[in-house]
């Protein structure tokens, strides 16, 4: 941590999880958060489905849901950043509390359930973006839509002009029955209509898939026959579990999805089999977790391509992100590696 940060944190820990996190974005907004801007090398440097990253760590979809602090998010050192998840229609989302810190476990629990400014408001930020960064946009349904495939696709060719990437989002355990979207034939049909709408783009965009962490090996393979039959240019494994095993915090009863440090181990099992089942036919991001460089790069060594943070960062900082990103190549160097790609897998065995 750097020094604001050591005064800063504990005073925000203080606060309610939901006010702290509103103070976070708004530093980032003031320019009062970390900046180290841009952090790359030559092992750094990495390519994810077409687009030139400088370094292969990024921000999770859930920090910046509005897309109101992109410029200072540009400049914390990462690599790429995902902002939302966006819905069509704004929508308020469960009523609070809806955000729980388990710090004994070093871990959070959420059931925001897609709080958003919708479609219309997110893309208008989008569009003053910094050009300079990388940025997606995780893409959402509404609670009460009565075609939740649909509004995927809407948001998509809404927001296309002023994105990289965009996620497709069927793994949030906070909207009833949206998980099981990743079902195959469900899921067949929604990515069939999201894809229909970016063929109807001006610009290729490429669209990712985000799964959950809960599934079995059998529907693991399932989504990744899916992921590579649909023509998806990457899968995000995992977001947050509805697991509690092993927790301390008085808190993990609360109701929502789990992420931080407990979903480490299960995260990346499921990124190895899913590596495993689609054998580099696609890349994958590997996400739950990740709180130092050596996870980083054992997500990576597991069969991630590139990797995203989020709740290590509630507990470490703004300054975490460069800490692991000099570590992350430090620890290429290690190895013998001269870049990121060449560590692709590398000991993927090793949790399965």
């Amino acid at each position: 941590m750097n020094f604001l940060e050591k005064i800063g944190m504990p005073l925000l820990h203080r606060m309610d999880p939901e006010a702290s996190h509103g103070m976070a974005i708004r530093a980032l907004q003031l320019g009062a958060a970390a900046s180290p801007g841009l952090i790359t090398s030559e092992r750094l440097r990495t390519n994810l489905a077409g687009i030139d990253l400088p370094n292969p760590v990024g921000l999770a979809a859930g920090f910046d849901k509005n897309a109101t602090a992109l410029l200072g998010l540009s400049r914390a050192g990462f690599g790429f950043f995902e902002v939302g998840a966006a819905t069509p229609r704004p929508q308020p989302g469960n009523p609070k509390p809806r955000l729980f810190r388990l710090t004994e476990d070093q871990a959070a629990i959420n059931r925001f359930g897609f709080n958003n400014d919708g479609m219309e408001a997110i893309a208008a930020r989008l569009a003053e973006r910094p050009r300079d960064a990388v940025i997606g946009l995780n893409l959402g349904a509404n609670k009460d839509s009565e075609d939740r495939a649909a509004d995927f696709a809407k948001v998509l060719a809404h927001c296309s002009a002023h994105l990289d990437f965009a996620t497709v989002n069927v793994s949030s355990p906070n909207t009833e029955k949206l998980r099981d979207l990743q079902g195959k034939a469900a899921l067949s049909a929604l990515l069939a209509g999201v894809m229909e709408a970016r063929a109807g783009l001006d610009r290729k965009i490429p669209v990712f898939l985000k799964i959950a962490p809960d599934l079995t090996e059998e529907e693991i393979a399932e989504i990744g026959e899916v992921a590579i039959e649909s023509g998806l240019d990457a899968v995000i494994a995992t977001n947050t579990t509805l697991d509690r095993e092993g927790l301390l915090s008085s808190h993990k009863g609360e109701k929502g999805g789990l992420s931080g440090a407990p979903l480490f181990e299960k995260s990346t099992r499921v990124l190895a089999q899913l590596s495993k089942t689609t054998d580099g036919k696609i890349p994958l991001v590997g996400v739950g977790g990740i709180s130092n460089a050596e996870q980083a790069y054992a997500k990576i060594c597991a069969g991630a391509s590139v990797v995203q943070l989020y709740t290590a960062l509630v507990y470490g900082g703004l300054s975490l992100v460069e800490d692991i990103v000099r570590g992350l190549d430090e620890l290429l160097a290690r190895d013998g590696y001269k870049n990121v790609a060449q560590a692709i897998g590398s000991k993927r065995e090793d949790w399965l």
